[in-house]
């Protein structure tokens, strides 16, 4: 199975900023609308917040621009899942003009189980857990994103 495409969209006017790109913080707004996608794959819709009273939050995330994303450009966010154990979710995003391969930019994010009445982190549910386990088996033969685990840092001087 390759990355999972979690979101698409079309970049809107009040997106783009002074340079004739998409503004930065709508890179992560964009990379936030398929982090609720995917938690609606993995079954953290609504309802289940709602009846569960469980969500996750973001505990962390990096963002890498990559190359300029113009006006009207239909995109799409493909997720790949890292890892994840009982109550954490390590996954990265990429974005990409509809149909290309060629990585615009990159978004890594470490995703926590909560509890709401805590809140807490708290287990993912078993069901969860089998969807987690299932798209983990489906990705296992993806590539690592060469931008996972990027530190941000000027480099040593010479």
């Amino acid at each position: 199975m390759p990355a999972l495409t979690t979101y698409a969209t079309k970049i809107q006017p009040a997106w783009v900023d002074y340079n004739g790109h998409l503004r930065d913080a709508f890179y992560l707004l964009i990379f936030s609308y398929a982090t609720d996608a995917l938690m609606d794959t993995l079954g953290l819709t609504s309802d289940n917040r709602e009846a569960s009273g469980h969500s996750l939050f973001t505990l962390e995330l990096h963002l890498n621009y990559l190359h300029e994303v113009k006006l009207g450009a239909a995109v799409e966010v493909h997720t790949q899942l890292i890892a994840h154990d009982a109550k954490r979710l390590h996954l990265y995003h990429s974005l990409h003009l509809v149909g290309d391969e060629k990585e615009l930019a990159g978004n890594e994010q470490m995703l926590l189980h909560v509890d709401l009445a805590g809140p807490h982190s708290a287990p993912f549910a078993e069901a969860t857990l089998e969807k987690l386990v299932a798209i983990s088996t489906e990705q296992a033969d993806l590539p690592r994103p060469a931008l996972l685990g990027r530190v941000i840092g000027l480099p040593p001087k010479k």
